[in-house]
């Protein structure tokens, strides 16, 4: 069912039409990403301006198609559940920024991995929905619209970009945007003529010591194919063979102690870790998937994370 059509988009809310052309990309292959980045865009956006007439309609047709999404997906845990919801989002933006990363690392440059590079800041934004941003996701989202702008504007100015961390350079990802927001997107989603984004507060520090999870490849439905004008051919990317953690000795032998009494709050962690544990099996990421479950055991074990 194609959600219902938004009006044109006001300008003083052209900071969120990224997010929501992300939204209507994902609608077949990814509906619960798409969902919460229209729930993203909609409380941007009535933080934004929710009081002039054009806003108030625009939001308020956002809102139904929010709704609809609702009651189509409203069996859908990922929806339902907000933690569940969380670590869906939260795998997906990795997996796109692991795709662009490991592409970078080797020295293939082309539009796909800008967009994947840019697509995985904009789903670390979505994750906001959810509350504030852990150290290491919001460490992703600079690298991640870094390294997109650095990119682009190599090789815009003929220029070979140098693969992997290295030291960063405050960069605008205006170019890049203004030619993503041409003719690609499709009639009937928020566009603006004037579409520009200026990366704001990327830092100028050395990203040589930028942590990358072990076992990183590719999610199934990564975006757009490489464009035929680019002179870039790319091969297949195969997965990687994973490291897969060993299971710790002591939770073999450990036993509750009878003083450990669990709170509220344990108990939601230690589900928190299955959720994310659960969601990093859709991936087939199997070591991601053994270490929360390993800090989940820890947790209900000893009461100690």
């Amino acid at each position: 069912m194609a959600a219902p059509a938004l009006p044109p988009l006001p300008p003083q809310l052209k900071s969120i039409q990224h997010h929501l052309r992300t939204a209507q990309e994902l609608d077949k292959r990814e509906p619960v990403v798409a969902y919460y980045c229209r729930l993203y865009a909609m409380q941007t956006g009535m933080k934004i301006d929710s009081k002039t007439p054009e806003c108030r309609k625009f939001l308020s047709k956002l809102m139904d198609q929010l709704e609809a999404m609702k009651k189509q997906f409203g069996d859908n845990e990922a929806i339902t559940q907000e933690i569940v919801g969380s670590a869906h989002v939260e795998n997906y933006a990795l997996k796109m920024f692991l795709y662009a990363d490991n592409e970078d690392r080797a020295g293939q440059f082309h539009k796909n991995m800008i967009k994947s590079f840019y697509t995985a800041s904009l789903l670390i934004d979505v994750l906001t929905v959810f509350g504030e941003l852990s150290e290491e996701n919001a460490q992703h989202r600079k690298y991640a619209r870094w390294k997109a702008a650095y990119i682009h504007n190599c090789l815009k100015n003929g220029e070979t970009p140098q693969p992997g961390p290295i030291g960063m350079e405050g960069e605008s990802f205006a170019d890049a945007e203004r030619e993503e927001a041409g003719s690609s997107v499709p009639s009937g989603t928020a566009q603006s003529s004037s579409s520009t984004y200026e990366a704001n507060n990327i830092p100028t520090s050395n990203y040589t010591g930028i942590h990358i999870p072990p076992g990183a490849h590719a999610p199934a439905n990564t975006p757009a194919e490489v464009p035929h004008n680019t002179g870039v051919t790319s091969n297949t990317i195969q997965p990687a063979p994973q490291n897969i953690p060993l299971v710790d000795p002591s939770l073999y032998s450990a036993q509750s102690a009878g003083e450990v009494r669990l709170t509220p709050e344990d108990f939601a962690r230690a589900q928190k870790y299955c959720k994310y544990a659960g969601s990093a099996l859709q991936y087939e990421d199997v070591s991601t998937a053994v270490q929360n479950l390993q800090k989940a055991l820890k947790l209900l074990i000893t009461g100690r994370e």
